[in-house]
């Protein structure tokens, strides 16, 4: 796993899912992509390898950096276009895959749990799940 932080965009993985993301023709499109890697993630009833929870991760971001007071993206590291504003149906299938990749039966998880920096990690996790909540919880 290639990684060199503990944000979501400190991530190797998600350097495919991000050009996929630049290829396709609108915000709306972006928003299908982001919606079927939170998904796999979710639906994923088996060990999620490391690769595909850290795109769920960055998916979950992405997600988050569009809802009201989110972190903007780092130009760097996201996608050069904007995304359409995510639901609040896609910020709860967000949470549900940042649960997933959390989980015991995670790579991802397990990986940074075996370093000195899994509690941060985990907190950058949580932010991404404060900033993902409805506006009326994050008073």
């Amino acid at each position: 796993m290639g990684f060199w932080g503990t944000s979501p965009f400190d991530r190797g993985a998600v350097a495919d899912f991000v050009g996929d993301l630049d290829d396709t023709a609108d915000g709306v499109e972006r928003l299908a992509a982001i919606r079927e890697a939170l998904r796999f993630a979710v639906e994923e009833t088996g060990y999620l390898e490391a690769p595909e929870g850290e795109v769920a991760l960055f998916a979950a971001a992405l997600v988050a950096a569009g809802r009201p007071g989110g972190q903007p993206v780092d130009e760097g590291y996201g996608p050069t276009e904007a995304i359409a504003e995510p639901s609040q149906e896609l910020a709860d299938l967000a949470v549900r895959a940042l649960d997933r990749v959390l989980a015991a039966d995670s790579e991802a998880a397990e990986l940074w749990d075996d370093s000195a920096s899994g509690p941060e990690w985990r907190a950058s996790v949580d932010a991404l799940r404060t900033a993902l909540r409805p506006a009326s919880e994050s008073v």
